[in-house]
C-alpha cells in the first residue's frame, strides 16, 4: 500500500525582485485508497505544488520534504518520479506535434514500465481506455492534443492515468473548461482509478462541482501558501455555500494563525 507524504513543503519561485516565497510549510500525507481534495482562490499556491511534487523546474524547494513509500521524491529526476509511481495531470495540457497519440502513450508506457507492451494487446488496451471516455479512437493517430478540444484534452490525460496505472495521481484542475457531460467522463475516469484501491489522488480545484462527481476523504482549504483548514467532504459543502471570504477577508488572519499553530 502506497503513500505519498509531504513535510513542511518550501518553495519559491524567482522574479524580477528575487526568489518569491509560495508554499510556507505544507504537511500532507495522501495514503492509498485516499482521494484529497484541494481547494482555494487563485494564487493560493495549489498548482505550485502539484508541479513541484511533479519536478517543474520553475519550482525550488528551500525545505521540507516529499516521499513516495519512504523513498525521497525530490532526489528523482521527472522521468523517475514517473517511474516511481507518480503522474501528473496538467491543467493546461500541451500540444506534441509531430507526436500521435498512440506512440505517446506506447512511449510513456515502455519509460515508465521498462520494458514496451505488446503491440496486439496494447492496441486493445488503448482502444478500450479512448472508448471508456467517450474519444473516437480514430484520434489517437492525430498529434498530441494538437486541435483537440479543451474537454478532449481532458479526457486524453484521462486515457493515460488509466493505462500508465500510477501509484498516486496528481490532478490539477482537471475540470477547468469542462461542460457538464465531460465533467461527467472525466470523473468517472478518475473514480474507477481510485476504486482500485490501492491508489492515492490529490485532487486541485477552485471549485465543488467537480466533488459532486469525485468524493474526497479529505479536504483541504490552501491560501496564501498553507493550509489554512482541514476536514471531510462537508468542508466542500460550507465553501460551497460561503466561498473563501473566512479565509481572505476579515477572517483570514485569525484562521490561517490557528491553522498555522496546529
Amino acid at each position: 500500500m502506497s503513500n505519498l507524504e509531504i513535510r513542511d513543503l518550501h518553495v519559491s519561485v524567482d522574479t524580477e525582485d528575487g526568489p518569491k516565497e509560495i508554499l510556507k510549510g505544507v504537511t500532507l500525507t495522501i495514503n492509498a485508497g485516499e482521494t484529497h481534495a484541494i481547494m482555494g482562490p487563485n494564487g493560493s499556491g495549489k498548482s505550485t505544488l502539484a508541479y513541484s511534487i511533479a519536478g517543474h523546474p520553475k519550482y525550488t524547494v528551500t525545505s521540507g520534504t516529499v516521499t513516495l513509500d519512504g523513498e525521497d521524491v525530490l532526489e528523482m529526476s521527472v522521468d523517475e518520479r514517473a517511474r516511481a509511481g507518480l503522474f501528473l495531470a496538467m491543467q493546461y495540457p500541451v500540444e506534441v506535434p509531430g507526436v500521435s497519440v498512440a506512440n505517446f502513450l506506447r512511449t510513456a508506457k515502455t519509460a515508465v514500465s521498462g520494458e514496451a507492451p505488446k503491440l496486439r494487446t496494447w492496441i486493445k488496451d488503448v482502444n478500450g481506455a479512448m472508448d471508456r471516455v467517450k474519444m473516437d479512437t480514430a484520434m489517437a493517430q492525430r498529434n498530441v492534443n494538437e486541435g483537440f478540444s479543451g474537454g478532449e484534452k481532458k479526457r486524453h490525460e484521462i486515457v493515460q492515468l488509466e493505462l500508465l496505472d500510477p501509484k498516486v495521481a496528481v490532478l490539477d484542475e482537471t475540470d477547468s473548461g469542462l461542460d457538464i457531460d465531460a465533467l461527467k467522463i472525466v470523473s468517472e475516469g478518475v473514480n474507477r482509478f481510485a476504486e482500485n484501491g490501492d491508489k492515492g489522488v490529490l485532487l486541485i480545484t477552485h471549485y465543488t462541482r467537480i466533488l459532486r462527481y469525485i468524493k474526497p476523504d479529505h479536504v483541504h482549504v490552501f491560501v496564501d501558501g498553507r493550509i489554512a483548514e482541514e476536514g471531510g467532504p462537508e468542508l466542500a459543502d460550507k465553501l460551497e455555500a460561503e466561498g473563501y471570504e473566512a479565509y481572505t477577508g476579515a477572517g483570514a488572519t485569525a484562521s490561517v494563525g490557528s491553522a498555522a499553530g496546529a
